[in-house]
């Protein structure tokens, strides 16, 4: 039993002398003196009773943690990590929150990480490769124990400090096979050339991709699309229709009514994300243009809402839930220094078929 040398730390009541309210740092935070002052123990067995180390007494550590409710004491995670080298967070970069697909991923990474003990610290990019590189400036002064980053797309000085920070990283929603790196997710450029393969299945030959954002992911299924259609022979570069702007249902509608003024004679669509294509049908049925008989669309991502419209749309399900639990899980494994892991994790993609195509 961890009895300290301190008078008052054998268990009882804390000393007399002990003052009710102890002083504060400049800031007002309470800190671990404070508490160990209330109970009447050292520092040092306040920390290993909080923490629930064993070998401290019961009626001691019972002692400590009422004191530290009393007086409202929350531990610095910065000042653990400084003492153990390291902290119980992980910085978890993400390109928007706005999007579904990465909502859906970090509540995966939290609900893998949070039971084994760690945090998230969440960084939103904006697809802007200057804010994640501030973004991981910043987080890295805070000592994580691991990094869950989007895909590869980074500046040069971004890169350094992954490469030379020496924590554990994993990439999510792209993989790549080189040494060193660990990545869990899919082949954006295989699943965009799978659903032009679709189209083409059916009879399409004029087949437009559409496409916001133009994140690297974006065009790497632009990649996809080029390839079906250059194997068929049938690839028109005047079919590729791009904005910057961030994807929703009216920018959809806006570059359906584009595309079609300008090629008519388009008879199928491939959208880089669901909401263009939901825009995009419903801008149909107001035009009076027939899906699929006149244009058949599909979309990207497989997002809510999709199976609902008129015809269902016809998408790529892509598995972001399980990209964000294995990714979470193989970082865990190299924080946990454990031998043997995989590198590289496909988890693959469906596609799936619908009436609008």
């Amino acid at each position: 039993m961890d009895r300290d040398d301190d008078p008052g730390a054998t268990g009882g009541a804390p000393s007399a002398a002990a003052p009710r309210r102890t002083a504060r740092r400049a800031t007002g935070r309470i800190t671990l003196d404070d508490v160990a002052r209330a109970a009447g123990v050292s520092a040092i067995t306040a920390s290993r009773a909080l923490r629930g180390t064993r070998g401290v007494d019961p009626a001691l550590t019972e002692r400590v943690q009422a004191a530290a409710a009393q007086l409202g004491y929350v531990p610095d995670p910065a000042a653990r990590a400084l003492a153990s080298a390291h902290s119980q967070h992980v910085a978890v970069l993400i390109p928007m929150l706005s999007n579904t697909l990465f909502v859906e991923l970090l509540e995966s990474v939290q609900r893998t990480l949070t039971p084994a003990g760690y945090q998230t610290l969440i960084g939103v990019t904006h697809y802007r490769a200057d804010e994640e590189e501030a973004l991981l400036r910043s987080y890295l002064a805070h000592r994580p124990a691991g990094l869950l980053l989007t895909g590869f797309d980074r500046t040069p000085a971004a890169q350094a400090l992954v490469d030379h920070c020496g924590l554990p990283c994993v990439h999510m929603m792209e993989t790549r096979e080189a040494p060193g790196i660990h990545s869990v997710g899919f082949s954006q450029q295989a699943a965009g050339r799978a659903i032009t393969e679709h189209l083409l299945s059916r009879g399409r030959r004029r087949i437009a991709y559409v496409a916001g954002q133009m994140d690297p992911r974006v065009m790497q299924r632009a990649d996809g699309w080029r390839a079906a259609l250059r194997a068929a022979g049938c690839h028109d570069p005047a079919l590729e229709l791009m904005d910057p702007a961030p994807t929703s249902m009216a920018l959809g509608g806006r570059l359906f009514r584009e595309l079609m003024a300008r090629h008519p004679d388009v008879d199928a669509i491939f959208f880089c994300n669901d909401d263009l294509a939901q825009g995009a049908s419903l801008a149909a049925l107001r035009m009076g243009i027939e899906v699929p008989r006149q244009v058949a669309l599909a979309g990207f991502n497989d997002l809510d809402g999709s199976d609902q419209m008129i015809p269902p749309l016809t998408s790529v399900r892509t598995p972001r839930a399980e990209v964000g639990a294995q990714a979470a899980s193989l970082l865990l494994s190299l924080m946990r220094g454990q031998q043997g892991v995989r590198a590289t994790v496909d988890v693959g993609f469906e596609l799936v078929v619908r009436q609008s195509s």
